[in-house]
């Protein structure tokens, strides 16, 4: 009947968004822990496992160069996905990517090591990473299209961060593995302990696939399909209609260096001989910002509820420019009670506006027959920017790895384009969910103007 599938089923406004966001989470979170593991085992393992440890600085460089390769990839991994997500729907993409996802991480933990099988070790874990790139590519499209369009129209930015909540929950997860692993003697570390959390994506990716297989599609996808039907060529759309938005996406995209900075290269340089810290203490100083953006960023996301996207976005971006550089500064000093509270700071709370009111914000931006691919490409291609943010940040920071503050100078430079994005982007959260993506024929009244 039509009442299945009408925006105002009150088992859909009650139900669905909880389900959808709880799956978008629980996915998220196990996607992500594969996904960051691999960014602990870069900074401080994999140097000195797939490459040649007779020099330091170089085989930490090669290492965090293939932490971007998977940035590399995501960018044509969105392209395949997203098309697919827009023709065949979001929940069989979901699906795919966490199979994906947790079938590589599995064979990270298995492959040779340099001393094993020479350079064909770095070859085969380039292979590998490539193939959660392509996975990661289609994870954060999918589960943000699958909640904002289960989500009551007041209440998207809310149930959208769900998503990003997840991705959070999911380094926790793994930074909190990671810390009894580091913490191993060196021969075991290096031998066999570095490849335990790899293991365990067999489980996760397990959990995940149950969790969600018992997701429904999207009531606004199976409207779309059943009324006007699918776009043949997604791509084709986006890019006559939202190539502007796909601009503005990409642009926006760029706050992940934030991320990718704090997560990768500042532990590299928290823990070299430079400045001395544990891997133990610092690993901790990432999970209580972890845990602290757990809560931060839904209640980031109800307050774009409540006063709009863009603002919210602005203090994310602005504030991460600023908090960087006191972060990066805290840890020169090797004061680790003042890198602690400023980890916290810089990440769990400035960092989580934007990244907790991202998901709506982009989301907004498309309508639902181009939805995921538009915010696939679109952060997909900002993403690969901020993956290899971390290798360009290995060459800035010199020789000896320990100019802090050109780094901190290339992070604030990487925030200028998402505060014009956000500055450029109309604002969406007042606009009715059936409206969103449209644009008005010449003297008809903005979609904007029409509150909920």
């Amino acid at each position: 009947m039509s009442h299945s599938v009408a925006p105002r089923d009150p088992a859909e406004a009650v139900g669905q968004p909880k389900q959808a966001a709880a799956a978008a989470w629980i996915g998220s979170a196990l996607e992500y822990y594969d996904f960051f593991i691999y960014g602990s085992a870069a900074a401080l393992i994999f140097p000195k496992v797939f490459f040649d440890d007779s020099d330091p600085a170089t085989a930490t460089l090669l290492s965090l160069a293939t932490f971007g390769v998977a940035y590399a990839a995501r960018p044509v991994g969105a392209l395949f996905l997203g098309h697919f997500g827009d023709r065949v729907g979001r929940k069989k993409i979901m699906v795919f990517t966490l199979i994906l996802m947790g079938l590589s991480t599995f064979l990270i933990g298995c492959l040779p090591t340099r001393d094993q099988v020479g350079t064909l070790a770095p070859v085969l874990l380039v292979a590998c990473r490539v193939l959660q790139g392509i996975s990661a590519a289609g994870e954060q499209a999918s589960a943000n299209s699958m909640t904002l369009e289960h989500a009551p129209p007041h209440r998207r930015g809310f149930f959208t961060s769900f998503t990003l909540s997840g991705t959070q929950g999911g380094q926790l997860i793994a930074t909190l593995v990671f810390i009894p692993v580091a913490a191993l003697p060196e021969d075991q570390l290096l031998s066999w302990g570095w490849r335990v959390p790899f293991w365990a994506s067999v489980a996760v990716a397990v959990v995940g696939y149950v969790i969600r297989r018992k997701l429904q599609e999207t009531p606004a996808f199976a409207k779309q399909a059943a009324t006007d039907g699918v776009v043949k060529l997604p791509l084709a759309v986006l890019l006559r209609e939202h190539w502007v938005d796909v601009l503005r996406v990409i642009g926006g995209a760029l706050i992940a260096s934030v991320s990718t900075i704090f997560t990768v290269w500042a532990l590299a340089y928290a823990t070299s001989d430079s400045v001395g810290m544990s891997r133990s203490s610092m690993l901790w100083v990432g999970a209580l910002a972890n845990l602290v953006a757990l809560a931060a960023i839904p209640l980031w996301a109800s307050l774009s509820d409540r006063i709009g996207r863009r603002p919210v976005f602005l203090i994310g971006a602005v504030g991460s420019a600023i908090t960087m550089f006191l972060y990066l500064w805290a840890i020169s000093t090797g004061n680790y009670a003042l890198t602690l509270i400023l980890g916290i700071v810089t990440f769990g709370i400035v960092y989580s506006a934007a990244n907790g009111v991202w998901p709506s914000f982009y989301g907004e931006m498309f309508s639902t027959r181009v939805r995921l691919s538009g915010m696939a490409i679109g952060t997909q291609i900002g993403f690969a920017v901020a993956g290899f943010a971390v290798t360009f940040a290995a060459q800035i920071a010199g020789p000896d790895g320990d100019d802090w503050s050109s780094v901190a100078l290339f992070t604030a430079a990487l925030c200028v384009p998402p505060v014009i994005a956000a500055l450029t982007a109309r604002e969406t959260h007042k606009v009715p969910s059936e409206h969103l993506g449209e644009r008005a024929p010449q003297g008809a009244p903005q979609p904007e103007t029409v509150t909920a």
